[in-house]
């Protein structure tokens, strides 16, 4: 996320390699100066806001999530468990923010084993949190379309060590940025230190590419089971009798599905763009085009960012249950003026049908 400045449109070589995610080259004959595009004040500006935005947001509700859920280990749901392992999942990524915030306005401070183990940690957590969203979805499918077939292969058991397989094969796709990763001068600011894939030249620019590749992969294949499964759900409570409590879940299922698709479909567009760039099947004539291809990337990349302080309101704050126990939790720590129409309220709640049922009054409690 390092700006370099001036932006040098070459062709790349075993020297200079290119990713957006942490260093920006475009490809073409011009030499454009970020001053004059307005992007340096646009990169120390709007990245460290939004990001420190979202990591305040993120850390407070996933670190709430993962307390709630500690209190009661050993009685998790099935669902619940792969909650835990999401909010685990999205409090790493989130604990990388601060680290990007100071590169992207100074540049790398932090040496080259931090930025590898930040590489790692960044990659190993969008790719697993992906994964375990699509886990939910086919899970909530087990439970509901088929809830008595379903009963063997739904045990905790089961869906830990299914949890810890996705963690092993993430772990394994990510670290070739521990090997590729690594600190050097930016070749357009010596006074800057930029944490980039500089290692073994062009085969570090194959890595950069095929880290795309799995960059789409992790967004379309959860795109995929989620859509495929939560239209079972759908259309598995709508051929029952309709209730209020049945309609508020098909409504939760089609949110979640298109609050996911929204966080991450622009980011991937104009990371495919930014891809046919580096490929030359296409090509800009002029700075502005550059710059704004730029922009995008930064503002979608940031949107799909988002996606990781929202999955607590999403998947944990909405059930009755968990919301509760919230509720508690925040009284036990003193908040008990601001709780107190919460728990008034409690008793016209409607309670959660257990985990396990054919029918449930909210999918994801």
């Amino acid at each position: 996320m390092a700006v370099t400045n001036p932006f040098v449109f070459e062709l790349p070589t075993a020297e200079n390699t290119t990713d957006y995610d942490l260093n920006i080259t475009f490809f073409t004959n011009y030499i454009c100066d970020p001053e004059e595009m307005g992007l340096q004040m646009f990169e120390a500006v709007f990245q460290p806001v939004i990001l420190s935005l979202i990591f305040l947001l993120g850390v407070a509700g996933n670190g709430l999530m993962i307390t709630v859920l500690l209190r009661r280990w050993r009685l998790l749901r099935i669902t619940e468990i792969y909650l835990l392992h999401l909010a685990l999942a999205d409090l790493m990524f989130l604990c990388t923010f601060p680290f990007h915030v100071v590169d992207g306005v100074i540049g790398w401070l932090f040496g080259e084993f931090l930025c590898k183990l930040l590489g790692l940690m960044q990659n190993l957590n969008l790719c697993c949190g992906s994964l375990l969203l699509a886990g939910i979805g086919f899970d909530r499918y087990l439970a509901i379309v088929h809830a008595i077939p379903s009963l063997q292969s739904r045990r905790p058991r089961t869906v830990h060590l299914t949890c810890i397989s996705l963690w092993v094969l993430c772990l394994v796709l990510s670290i070739p940025n521990t090997v590729f990763l690594t600190v050097k001068k930016d070749n357009t600011n010596t006074s800057r230190l930029s944490c980039f894939y500089y290692h073994y030249g062009i085969h570090a620019n194959n890595w950069v590419l095929t880290k795309r590749v799995l960059d789409h992969v992790c967004f379309f294949l959860p795109l995929a089971v989620m859509s495929y499964c939560y239209t079972a759900v759908v259309l598995t409570l709508c051929r029952s009798h309709i209730s209020q409590t049945k309609q508020g879940a098909i409504r939760l299922a089609l949110l979640v599905t298109l609050v996911f698709c929204f966080c991450w479909l622009p980011y991937n567009i104009t990371l495919l763009i930014q891809t046919m760039i580096d490929l030359q099947v296409i090509s800009y004539e002029a700075c502005y085009s550059s710059a704004l291809q730029q922009v995008a990337f930064e503002v979608t990349k940031s949107l799909g960012f988002s996606h990781c302080c929202l999955n607590p309101f999403l998947y944990a704050f909405v059930g009755v249950r968990f919301r509760n126990e919230l509720i508690h939790l925040l009284c036990q720590l003193g908040c008990s003026r601001i709780c107190l129409p919460f728990i008034r309220s409690q008793g016209h709640s409607r309670s959660s049908i257990s985990d396990g049922a054919t029918t449930t009054s909210a999918i994801f409690t």
